[in-house]
Order: structure tokens, then C-alpha cells, then sequence
């Protein structure tokens, strides 16, 4: 069977009930692919088991890339390309730098980051988005569990520990 194309899907009614849901099928020993929730529910990817991001790590050093390149750009336009006399100074006039070092540290910081999410969360302009319920997107929580990656589960036990866990639905769902 195929990894990320076969999948058991758990249908609740309400996220207290999924926070719960998940301690119980994470200590049975299966793997969850992931959870989907129409809003934000606060603690759940310590639930889950999820590492803390490296998107802060990202962001500073493409803001470090941007402010360099921003004060070295201004530094040679203001002595080699382009020299003006400004406040007396006729090289670098740091206070007047200050505000395109700003905006070009957190446009870079801002592009850099995007750039880095989009690549690392696989997203693409052609990619075709998986939709395990479309109830998602209303009032419904979905816990999708791969198959292949839980092969050492089989798929009864799977939906029984799913439908005592409080999923109201539980359902096989196939993408090509």
C-alpha cells in the first residue's frame, strides 16, 4: 500500500473531545498524518508532538541579509557611485540610512519568510490541495491517519479506537 495516498479519517464534534482524541490514539501507538480544524486550537501541536519552527531562525538571518544589504548598498552609492556631501559628511551618513536599512531588512524578512514556508510545507501554484471532509471548513475536526504509515495497526482496531475515542464519523478516504 501506498504511503500518503490510503487514509482513515475521524470526524468530531468538538476540540476538547479532539485534544483528548489524540492523547488516546498517539498512546496507542499510531502515527496521526495530521488534524485538521476549521479554527485555531490553542495547544495543539504540543498534542500532537510537534517540534517548535524554524521559520524565527529563518526570518532573522534573511533580516540580517537585508539590512547588509542595505547599508552596504548605500555605503558604496554614498562613496564610490554617487558621493553627496550631507551633513557635512561626504561619505556615510548612518542617521539618514536608517530608514531604507529599515524597509529593505524587513522586505527580505518578509519575502525570505514566505520563501522558506512555501518550500518547506511543499505548497505550489499547481499542487492539488487533499480534502479529507469538506465539513473542515464549517464546524467539524478531522483526524486523518495513514494507513501505510500505521502498518503494524490493523485497520479495524484503528477505527475502533478511533470511533471510542468520541469521533462521531469514521471514514476511509483514497486520493490518486
Amino acid at each position: 500500500m501506498e504511503r500518503d495516498t490510503h487514509f482513515v479519517t475521524g470526524v468530531y464534534e468538538d476540540e476538547d473531545v479532539l485534544l483528548d482524541a489524540i492523547t488516546q490514539v498517539r498512546s496507542s501507538g499510531i502515527k496521526i498524518h495530521e488534524v485538521y480544524s476549521p479554527y485555531p486550537v490553542h495547544g495543539i501541536d504540543d498534542y500532537l508532538g510537534y517540534k517548535r519552527s524554524k521559520l524565527p531562525i529563518a526570518a532573522f538571518l534573511f533580516g540580517l541579509l537585508g539590512t547588509s544589504l542595505a547599508l552596504t548598498m548605500q555605503f558604496y552609492m554614498m562613496r564610490f557611485d554617487w558621493p553627496m556631501i550631507i551633513g557635512g559628511k561626504d561619505y556615510a551618513a548612518f542617521p539618514d540610512f536608517i530608514p531604507v536599512t529599515f524597509e529593505l531588512t524587513v522586505l527580505l524578512a518578509a519575502f525570505g519568510m514566505v520563501g522558506v514556508f512555501m518550500v518547506s510545507t511543499n505548497l505550489k501554484p499547481w499542487a492539488q490541495p487533499r480534502i479529507f471532509d469538506l465539513r473542515i471548513t464549517d464546524d467539524k475536526h478531522v483526524m486523518a491517519i495513514d494507513i501505510a504509515n500505521n502498518s503494524a495497526v490493523e485497520l479495524a482496531k484503528i477505527e475502533e479506537i478511533l470511533k471510542s475515542s468520541g469521533a462521531s464519523e469514521v471514514n476511509k478516504k483514497s486520493f490518486e
